[in-house]
């Protein structure tokens, strides 16, 4: 997997929080910022293309209803982002990339390490579950998936998260993190995160680079 994207290390930040503490809302609004291009693995995963190998491999493990194992995961990952490089959608020498929904648990953040440096881990913390349950039925209905508006669907996800995903947090260490109250309106999580994005030395480095 080592040549599948440049060996240097892109700089990253990472939006963690559970499901329905609007990590997706977060990112693809600071996408349209210059200098920042929002990964986002659920969007990528539900547009694979079964034409490939890698496409192949996701689709049996998800018909046999297993989690796709980390390595796999990560393969898929750094072969999408070879082909946003390629095609200049995401510049790594001047965009940063901002991850959301990947890494999924520590084993995947260790694998990531060996291509993107990780300089904040936004947390969008939400302790209340009611309010995290509301707001995922809530979308799950207005997509018209109306299997993940089941309540059993929900919980689970719920602590999936906190049981696998979560403890990315201890990965990352304290002076990395960057608690956001995601129970807040969208517009002050917002403003929350740019005041934090705008101190970060690996902004500052590129944020006044012509287009």
């Amino acid at each position: 997997m080592s040549d599948i994207i440049d060996s240097s290390k892109n700089p990253a930040i990472l939006i963690l929080g559970a499901p329905g503490a609007g990590k997706g809302t977060q990112g693809a609004v600071i996408a349209q910022i210059p200098r920042f291009y929002h990964y986002s693995s659920g969007d990528v995963f539900r547009q694979l293309d079964t034409r490939t190998e890698l496409g192949r491999k996701f689709v049996e493990y998800s018909k046999r209803g297993e989690l796709v194992p980390d390595e796999l995961t990560i393969q898929l990952w750094a072969s999408h982002m070879k082909d946003l490089i390629t095609s200049h959608r995401y510049k790594p020498d001047i965009d940063i990339l901002v991850l959301d929904g990947i890494p999924r648990n520590q084993d995947q953040a260790k694998m990531l390490e060996r291509y993107v440096e990780i300089h904040q881990v936004f947390h969008l913390s939400c302790p209340d579950r009611d309010e995290l349950a509301r707001r995922l039925r809530k979308r799950a209905l207005k997509e018209q998936r109306l299997d993940d508006a089941s309540e059993v669907v929900i919980q689970h996800r719920i602590k999936t998260y906190e049981d696998e995903t979560k403890p990315i947090l201890d990965y990352y260490g304290d002076d990395l993190h960057c608690i956001i109250d995601a129970t807040q309106s969208p517009a002050k999580v917002l403003y929350d995160i740019l005041a934090r994005l705008q101190t970060l030395e690996a902004y500052q480095k590129i944020a006044n680079q012509t287009i």
